[in-house]
């Protein structure tokens, strides 16, 4: 059964997964992220891969799209953690997946 949530992140979002009951995996640089991303993807038993932002963003174009088109498992990109206020709005995230489905940028509101 593919239902299995996997976690691939650097160690400043892995404390928090832990505390969350994950086991991440963590990297220490993004060229390490995407190598243990494509044996992740792989596993039978994958359902979710949750990978930090900034692995994810070093990914070439072209396999961040062909995850995007996988059924299972499903890639999804979370932030890396910041201590900073964010520049954008609660919208910006929205905004930005709406532009990578339908090619083109929305403004909500």
């Amino acid at each position: 059964m593919r239902d299995r949530v996997q976690v691939l992140c650097g160690p400043a979002a892995a404390a928090g997964f832990r505390l969350a009951g994950f086991v991440p995996e963590e990297v220490g640089d993004p060229a390490a992220g995407s190598r243990r991303l494509a044996a992740m993807i792989d596993q039978p038993d994958a359902g979710v891969v949750l990978v930090e932002e900034a692995v994810h963003a070093a990914l070439p174009e072209a396999d961040r799209r062909a995850l995007a088109r996988r059924p299972l498992p499903l890639v999804i990109p979370f932030p890396s953690p910041a201590w900073a206020r964010a520049p954008e709005g609660p919208d910006a995230f929205i905004v930005e997946l709406l532009r990578q489905a339908i090619g083109y940028r929305v403004k909500l509101g």
